[in-house]
């Protein structure tokens, strides 16, 4: 009777062993890392949850899992601190991403980022491997002194020290229908390179007020949503004038597609000042548009890639334009994006959510002849 019980029991004992970690709260690390947890609070890791998102919350409130399966499947990746991940995770299970649980709003927390001991390498999507050692954090500092607060793991993190532990949750996501629905990373293709170098740039300003620093990384994540300018380094653009007509060449340097998730649209704007008057001329616009059976769907719905024109991992797009330059001219070009496509607003309900309809300008250059 014993053996039946421990048996009947044993699925349930282990689950609760295979994710049952408890995370430090963002607020503890505010003591010593205050610039640090200033530049967290505006960055997209503490603002990934449904509240605090409202475009994910679009998406959200139309997905399977949450009006049929009650289930918050994307916890994974947006909540995976909460206390009931394993309960997302798991089909059958019934677990909402809560405004009240404040292991839900602690979003992608430091804590959790900072026990990620390994990535397991999988093709529908990575999994972070967490550290079972609570407050002992992984770190990049070769010289640093002892917290009386956590402690500091020693051995060496490969991916924490290659700048690849972004890859659990940013490497790709395929769908049922076998869609890679958002990739940088789908082919390992990106091991030797440094996600941290670019998103996480050294800033002014000392990486503890016990430990004092000339820099530190930045925890703001510079992306599409926030600080983007600290990546306009990494595209140029220039113009080559031609008899009758102009090409703005865009040249992206960086090692993924301009802009990554299909919701996205980039747009290039160009414009002439000649003689005090503003000559506009037509928008090109780059994006990425999923769908099934011809049309646009949502990414869980989607099989197929129905068009494709983002500029594309190192790739010069030159864009021609049916236009004579004449002598003092000046030419303003200026690259940009919507964190949503305009076609998709009214079918998210977000014709009215400024985040959403707001034109992120990211370069602009200009041109005189």
């Amino acid at each position: 009777m014993k053996l039946f019980l421990f048996l009947l029991m044993l699925p349930f004992l282990l689950f609760a062993n295979d994710t049952a970690h408890h995370f430090a709260s963002n607020e503890e690390c505010k003591a010593c890392h205050s610039q640090i947890y200033s530049e967290f609070t505006g960055s997209m890791h503490a603002n990934s949850t449904p509240q605090k998102d409202p475009i994910h919350a679009s998406v959200w409130d139309k997905h399977p899992q949450n009006l049929k399966q009650e289930r918050y499947g994307c916890g994974k990746c947006h909540t995976p601190a909460a206390d009931n991940l394993n309960a997302m995770k798991t089909k059958g299970q019934k677990a909402l991403p809560l405004a009240k649980n404040k292991t839900h709003q602690e979003g992608i927390g430091c804590a959790y980022c900072h026990r990620i001991e390994s990535i397991a390498l999988h093709k529908k999507h990575n999994t972070n491997i967490i550290s079972k050692k609570e407050k002992n954090y992984f770190g990049t500092l070769k010289n640093n002194i002892e917290s009386p607060f956590h402690g500091i793991e020693k051995k060496n993190n490969e991916h924490m020290q290659n700048g690849n532990v972004c890859i659990g949750c940013h490497s790709h996501k395929m769908n049922k229908h076998g869609l890679n629905v958002c990739s940088t990373n789908i082919d390992n293709e990106l091991n030797g390179a440094n996600c941290v170098s670019c998103h996480m740039q050294k800033v002014e300003g000392s990486v503890s007020d016990m430990h004092e620093t000339e820099k530190h990384a930045f925890h703001g994540f510079a992306g599409a949503h926030f600080h983007s300018n600290m990546l306009t380094q990494y595209v140029d653009i220039s113009l080559l004038r031609q008899i009758d007509n102009f090409i703005v060449n865009i040249d992206n340097r960086t090692s993924h597609a301009l802009l990554l998730h299909p919701l996205r649209q980039a747009v290039l704007k160009v414009s002439i000042e000649r003689e005090g008057k503003t000559i506009p001329l037509k928008e090109t616009k780059f994006a990425r548009v999923i769908g099934h059976n011809g049309k646009p769907a949502m990414p869980w719905a989607a099989s197929t890639t129905l068009k494709d024109t983002m500029i594309q991992a190192n790739e010069k797009r030159a864009v021609p334009y049916d236009f004579k330059i004449q002598k003092g001219d000046k030419v303003t070009v200026i690259l940009g994006w919507f964190l949503v496509n305009p076609k998709a607003l009214k079918t998210l309900g977000l014709e009215k959510d400024r985040t959403s309809t707001e034109f992120h300008e990211f370069k602009k250059e200009h041109f005189n002849f």
